[in-house]
């Protein structure tokens, strides 16, 4: 029962990793090859015309970038103080987090796991922190490019390029955060982490394509015709 137990985390650890790593990876190859089937491709889309239709009217345009230079920058100050949390709770109650894992928890339960528990964690935050000052970063700069006086092609062309940078990085840290909050459920032992894994890319996959039926369907139309015609008479 100790073999078992001590590769239990193993083997449902290492499947939910692969299975959040595997869906990650497909939808950047969607964003890449086919961004119009994707929500991010499609923002970006949308950016693009925001972009160039709103330089004209620069109070407006700076203040929807105040807006999301506060967000994103609430979402680092979360990340930060979770980090801090999180960090001070495991050094003063290593103990009592240890006795709570070998009681309940149906896993891993030594030192050694408890602490790769809490190291994976407070990366994700990091690396969540870092995603959103790099958004609010790329918002700033492209705030004092639509404030520019000189507007000509280039300069558009830097604000949607900003302004899409911007948003990649967004996106970036809410995924560190999606993969933290699976982390944190693998504290309550490797298979609510293996559940929540499978239903959290569920989720996400409705929330990221754009219809894949319809994407399907014009995949077919566009392709029939080619079809059709490659047949000799």
């Amino acid at each position: 029962m100790a073999f078992q137990k001590q590769y239990f985390d193993l083997v449902l650890v290492s499947g939910s990793l692969l299975i959040m790593f595997a869906y990650n990876l497909f939808h950047l190859y969607m964003y890449h090859n086919h961004p119009k089937t994707t929500e991010l491709g499609f923002e970006n889309h949308k950016k693009k015309v925001w972009s160039t239709t709103t330089t004209s009217d620069v109070s407006v345009a700076i203040s929807v970038t105040g807006s999301n230079i506060a967000a994103a920058t609430q979402l680092a100050i979360i990340s930060l103080t979770l980090c801090t949390l999180i960090g001070a709770w495991t050094a003063y109650s290593s103990k009592n987090l240890y006795q709570f894992q070998t009681d309940f928890i149906y896993g891993d339960t030594s030192q050694f796991t408890i602490s790769i528990k809490c190291i994976s964690l407070l990366t994700c935050f990091l690396l969540a922190f870092s995603c959103f000052v790099q958004s609010v970063k790329h918002l700033t700069f492209s705030s004092y490019l639509m404030s520019n006086p000189f507007k000509d092609h280039d300069n558009v062309e830097d604000v949607v390029k900003e302004v899409k940078r911007a948003g990649e990085f967004w996106l970036l840290g809410l995924r560190a955060l999606y993969f933290a909050l699976n982390f944190l459920v693998w504290f309550f032992g490797p298979i609510p982490m293996l559940v929540s894994t499978i239903f959290m890319m569920m989720i996400l996959f409705c929330h990221d394509t754009r219809d894949p039926r319809k994407l399907i369907m014009t995949k077919i139309s566009k392709r029939l015709p080619e079809a059709t015609s490659s047949i000799p008479p």
